[in-house]
């Protein structure tokens, strides 16, 4: 019934809104109070076209509005795009959701359902956006599967960023920044022509801040420190008439502080437990996180020492990630109507990162992680246009090679604690095969490994078309088959001896009572991953073989010039994965399938009241098959630990717009909403206690009913040669769950943020001096709540920020 209203209410608006823009546009020559909104040009077909033209949801922005907007970094989009959020993993590897499609998985192996591009290259990983942002012509946001143009399928939606090209006159421009937090901003281009037929750009971002924004509940510590730089050099050649050929190179490092989160409870098995470090419960009952700042982690002083076969962990609590990519385009006309297209790219990120998840001053979690990413992709493909039909018909191959690995320290951890004492009587029976004391029962489980190596390949052949019927209709229609393949080599293994006496006294003695299976003991540096069918430990070995076809048709009706509406049915597919987990039994690290989902979408873009309002309106219905999710799993020894798992049937639908107004030259308004319902379906799952639970009903995670932003832009001519600038930007988002279990502990209240700029000109736009604040109104909210097992924290974002930006060009 709800779906029926919705629908009925969204069909009523698109007709209403249709008749206003013809009659808006019928008397667009009467107004003359009003701006004019420009013609927002994009790819988002790969072919340049008016963003109103396209039977898509879509948001884009230019270089003007992101400068205006503060837009640095993927999460600063989310205050313009409410409908994609960003949250924080406990290993630091973004989580992306988009109209409520996301996937809450902690690996840097596995991708995304948003899609990132970079000038149409994959960004396939999601930590491969982790670095700063350079040198954009435009962003453009597409809402929904994107299987069917682009090379990597995705079932939420699609993010490119669009760099900015080599020109062929001189320009040069350098902005600087500083702010609180001892911050410093430093980037810039250069561009210009080397010949007659080749142009070529450099750009740099260099992000700074000498002071954390975290402290240390306990101790006069801070963290939150930034250091990013990154360089992008860039091609253009004209070797001849029809053949144009772009390369960039990019290359960023990453070395910021890790971000600490805030101890706010514990897990269910671990709530209640003697175990608990002592004063660990009292210091999280006394020290509720109330602002983004107080937080806590443990002293280097104690994570860092060894203790007997208990490596520690040393270093300040950073990362050190560089990244690579290539790019190679070549565009060669076969005609005056049909072109061939080869891009073909190379990605390589590097991670060495120390991260604290203790959320106290305790050895609760703390990790070293480490891995690399090697990504090799090759787009082909021919495409034609003529006066009725436009068509493409290509290929895709990439090919990935993934090492993902993590280092744990738990010294303190209440489950360490279990083991060692439940171990204790153990030591004077049979299942002491190696004459392990008492002491180094109390110095081993502080440490291990979990190590991933996952090689990964997908090809695919894709079509694309669009026919104009008549001058009122057109269809669009699209389809890709692609094969995927990943093996998977990994397991959690010893470290340096620290894990032997737990694992050969205890373990075997639980798994001997669990299954039955007395296995052998395991030896320094060996697997300690339990497979109950082999009864042994040892590396587990996996092969996911997968194909789908993603399909998208649409019919464009265009009753105005200035209105579109569209309604279109799309299949979108998001590969397989396997995760890298701290696995206890072989089942953990078990592949899931792919994901398939199935889009209807209802839509209209109309532009009137001459041409100074632009709305757009979708009304859509997710059906979702095979969810891929984090979850739990019911161990017998620990309770619960982490794995993947497939929800077999979910649904999501909703309505979203987006309003553009200009009331007068130098006003603009600008505003997008959006309501969403998700809802699993007949799914038995395990919950945070180890036991199953019906999650019929349940909403997806990170996953609000309402998302809104609302975004003021002045601009004023003082005379002299100035102008005045203001932006004034909110984001409101409602309540949300982290788990699909109702517990207030993980829920994310509603809450709003605001930022502000204010500054000059130079009417010629040679120069310009900008005060801002982002989150100007020090609101305290979080994007993520995660559990090590142990403490239960969350994941707060930066407290008010503020500076001022000085801009040049020549």
């Amino acid at each position: 019934m709800r779906i029926g209203i919705g629908a009925g209410v969204s069909f009523a608006s698109l007709l209403w809104l249709a008749a206003f823009s013809r009659t808006a546009g019928a008397q667009e020559s009467t107004v003359e109070t009003g701006g004019t909104l420009e013609e927002i040009m994009v790819t988002a077909q790969r072919r340049a076209e008016s963003i109103n033209e396209v039977g898509l949801a879509i948001q884009a922005f230019d270089a003007a509005s992101l400068e205006a907007l503060r837009v640095d970094s993927v999460a600063d989009l989310t205050t313009v795009v409410p409908s994609f959020t960003v949250s924080q993993s406990y290993q630091g590897v973004p989580t992306y959701t988009m109209r409520g499609i996301g996937f809450n998985t902690i690996n840097l192996s596995a991708t995304s359902t948003v899609g990132t591009y970079v000038d149409e290259v994959a960004y396939a990983y999601p930590i491969m956006n982790t670095g700063p942002l350079m040198d954009l012509e435009r962003v453009e946001v597409l809402k929904g599967p994107q299987g069917t143009l682009y090379g990597r399928n995705t079932t939420a939606g699609l993010i490119n960023f669009i760099t900015a090209r080599p020109t062929d006159t001189f320009g040069a421009a350098v902005t600087a920044d500083v702010g609180n937090y001892q911050s410093y901003n430093f980037g810039g281009y250069i561009s210009g022509p080397l010949s007659e037929r080749v142009q070529a750009r450099i750009a740099v971002r260099s992000e700074n801040s000498g002071e954390g924004w975290q402290r240390s509940a306990s101790r006069g510590e801070r963290l939150g420190e930034i250091s990013k730089h990154g360089v992008r050099a860039s091609l253009a050649i004209q070797p001849g008439d029809g053949t144009q050929i772009d390369f960039s190179a990019t290359y960023w490092r990453n070395e910021s502080d890790t971000v600490a989160g805030q101890g706010i409870g514990f897990t269910p098995a671990t709530a209640n437990s003697p175990f608990n470090a002592p004063g660990l419960v009292n210091f999280i009952r006394s020290n509720p996180p109330n602002d983004a700042t107080g937080a806590d982690w443990a002293p280097e002083s104690l994570r860092s020492t060894d203790i007997g076969i208990g490596a520690g962990l040393t270093g300040p609590l950073r990362e050190n990630n560089p990244f690579t990519g290539l790019k190679l385009r070549i565009d060669q006309d076969l005609s005056d109507s049909v072109k061939l297209v080869s891009l073909s790219s190379y990605n390589e990120f590097e991670r060495d990162a120390l991260f604290d998840w203790s959320g106290a001053p305790y050895e609760i979690l703390v990790q070293k992680a480490t891995g690399k990413i090697r990504s090799l992709a090759e787009d082909l493909h021919i495409e034609g246009e003529t006066d009725r039909v436009n068509w493409l018909v290509g290929a895709y191959y990439a090919q990935d090679e993934i090492l993902d690995s993590n280092r744990t320290l738990l010294g303190q951890n209440a489950n360490v604690s279990l083991i060692r004492t439940v171990g204790l009587p153990l030591l004077a029976t049979p299942f002491n095969c190696c004459g392990y004391t008492a002491a180094d029962l109390a110095r081993s489980f502080r440490t291990y490994e979990d190590v991933g190596n996952i090689d990964t390949e997908t090809w695919s052949v894709f079509t694309n078309a669009g026919l104009r019927l008549n001058d009122l209709f057109k269809l669009n229609a699209g389809v890709r088959y692609t094969e995927d393949r990943q093996d998977y080599r990994g397991c959690s293994r010893d470290f340096n001896g620290s894990m032997l006496p737990n694992v050969n006294v205890v373990n075997r003695a639980l798994f001997l009572q669990n299954y039955g299976i007395l296995s052998a003991p395991i030896s320094a540096g060996q697997c300690h991953t339990f497979d109950p069918v082999t009864g042994t430990f040892h590396e587990i070995v996996s092969t996911l073989d997968e194909s789908n076809v993603s399909w998208r048709a649409s019919l464009d009706f265009t009753p105005a010039d200035t209105t579109l509406i569209y309604a279109s049915v799309s299949r979108g597919a998001k590969a397989g994965t396997t995760p890298i987990n701290p696995a206890n039994i072989a089942r953990q690290n078990a592949p899931v399938k792919q994901e398939l989902l199935t889009a209807y979408e209802l839509g209209l873009k109309a532009t009137g009241a001459g041409r100074t309002l632009q709305t757009n309106l979708a009304a859509f219905y997710y059906d979702y098959e095979d969810k891929q999710i984090g979850t739990y799993f019911a161990d017998p020894i620990y309770t619960a630990l982490t794995r993947l798992d497939n929800v077999p049937k979910s649904q999501a639908y909703g309505v979203e717009g987006d309003v553009t107004w200009q009331p007068v030259s130098g006003i603009t308004i600008a505003g997008t909403a959006l309501w969403l319902q998700t809802e699993v379906k007949d799914y038995v799952g395990t919950n945070a206690a180890g036991q199953p639970q019906d999650y019929d009903g349940a909403e997806f995670i990170y996953s609000p009913e309402l998302q809104a932003s609302l975004s003021l832009l002045y601009l004023r001519p003082l005379g002299n040669g100035l102008n005045l600038e203001m932006t004034l930007n909110g984001r409101y988002q409602g309540k949300s769950n982290t788990i699909f279990e109702d517990i207030d502990l993980y829920k994310i209240p509603a809450y709003g943020v605001a930022n502000v700029s204010v500054g000059l000109r130079d009417a010629e736009d040679r120069w310009s001096f900008t005060l801002w604040s982002r989150n100007v109104l020090d609101k305290y909210y979080w994007t993520a709540v995660a559990s090590n097992a142990n403490v239960v924290v969350r994941f707060p974002s930066p407290p008010r920020t503020y500076g001022a930006t000085i801009g040049l060009k020549f």
